[in-house]
């Protein structure tokens, strides 16, 4: 527990002097857009921070770092592929609208220091499993984060490739995207981003300090699904996409399950 509790200061030190760093350039480039990036690397910053400022380390603790860079570098990689080129989200231009000369100032405390927050307090497994000595031993925990982790991952990519895939092909210009793993569910990428992180807490449980760890991934779940994944999403296509409350009847909003039949 010492070790965890040690760490946090630190890792949040490293985030807000990040995170500033990031507000600045937005400001620059009068771009806001560019946290959604850094969302994904402010937890590969909080693993490499963790793993530099504690030891010795276990396997777990290099497994985990190697785990979260690899979660984080590809939401970050993915993000800036899709919004290369694209201006700024409707999101930060609607504050921008709303608080006028004031968006700078108002953007550093509600959008980059609400993320850092956020990130801090969503990365405590991955800080509890890389600061821990002990165990050194692997655990049937271990086994079932690697499998969560896994499992997740997978969808999470594959439905952001899906996607892409669907949305580069002309031909599905306004269609609503009902295939492959979106035929399970209607957001495949955050249930594979819940899964990643509820992988990352049975890791983090491994260790004294795992349990307490517990508010993160019950934190980026409820993000996921009530506030700005699944909820903001869903308000938004329900107006532009036709044909979208036919996909709502027959597709499961989070879990993955066999499309209903209609009658």
């Amino acid at each position: 527990m010492a070790a965890f509790l040690g760490i946090l200061p630190v890792t949040a030190a490293a985030l807000v002097a990040g995170f500033f760093a990031v507000w600045a350039l937005s400001v620059a480039r009068r771009d806001a857009s560019i946290v959604d990036i850094l969302w994904g690397l402010g937890f590969v910053l909080v693993a490499v921070v963790a793993f530099g400022a504690s030891g010795p380390h276990t396997p777990r603790a290099s497994l985990v770092l190697l785990l979260t860079t690899l979660w984080g570098a590809r939401l970050a990689g993915y993000l800036f592929w899709r919004n290369h080129g694209q201006g700024e989200d409707f999101r930060y231009r609607a504050m921008r609208k709303r608080h006028g000369g004031r968006f700078a100032l108002v953007s550093l405390y509600s959008v980059f220091g609400l993320q850092a927050a956020l990130c801090w307090v969503i990365s405590w497994p991955v800080q509890a499993a890389i600061a821990s000595p002990v165990p050194d031993a692997w655990t049937g925990l271990d086994l079932l984060g690697v499998a969560l982790f896994a499992l997740g991952f997978v969808f999470e990519s594959v439905g952001d490739l899906q996607l892409a895939r669907f949305k580069g092909d002309p031909a599905n210009r306004g269609r609503v995207m009902d295939r492959g793993l979106w035929a399970w569910t209607r957001h495949p990428n955050y249930f594979g981003d819940a899964v990643v992180w509820w992988g990352l807490f049975a890791l983090a449980l491994s260790t004294p300090a795992g349990w307490v760890t517990l508010p993160a991934p019950a934190l980026m779940t409820f993000l996921l699904v009530r506030v700005s994944g699944v909820a903001l999403l869903e308000r938004s296509l329900q107006k532009t996409r036709p044909g979208y409350a036919d996909y709502v009847a027959r597709t499961s909003a989070f879990l993955p399950l066999p499309p209903r039949r209609q009658t």
